[in-house]
């Protein structure tokens, strides 16, 4: 699995962005395990036009000292479509821009 991890986290940091990602995310169910929306805007052209496979989402996994995203871009409704996939370099650059800004606005350092 391709994924973007930043480790080492203190664990003050850890209990301020698991704060803000219960808050902002929601609970999927698996603890320390958000979906996070992709932006309309980035979807590929594939998945801007399976409507019905949308929202597009990525995973962020929690750990006391680490943080990981998924660069898996997936629906929440299906399985398995052509429109999965991992994430163009936009959407990468989306995906690192989203965590450095959570960061900056958490005052968390790195």
């Amino acid at each position: 699995m391709k994924q973007y991890v930043i480790d080492e986290l203190r664990l003050p940091d850890h209990e301020k962005i698991k704060s803000y990602f219960d808050e902002k995310y929601g609970h999927s169910g698996i603890d320390g395990l958000y979906h996070v929306p992709v932006k309309k805007e980035i979807l590929s052209h594939v998945q801007a036009e399976h409507v019905d496979c949308q929202p597009f989402v990525f995973s962020i996994q929690l750990d006391e000292n680490r943080l990981s995203c998924e660069l898996l871009i997936r629906t929440q409704n299906k399985m398995r479509c052509d429109c999965m996939n991992y994430a163009n370099e936009s959407q990468f650059k989306w995906i690192i821009s989203l965590v450095d800004s959570i960061f900056i606005e958490l005052g968390v350092i790195i």
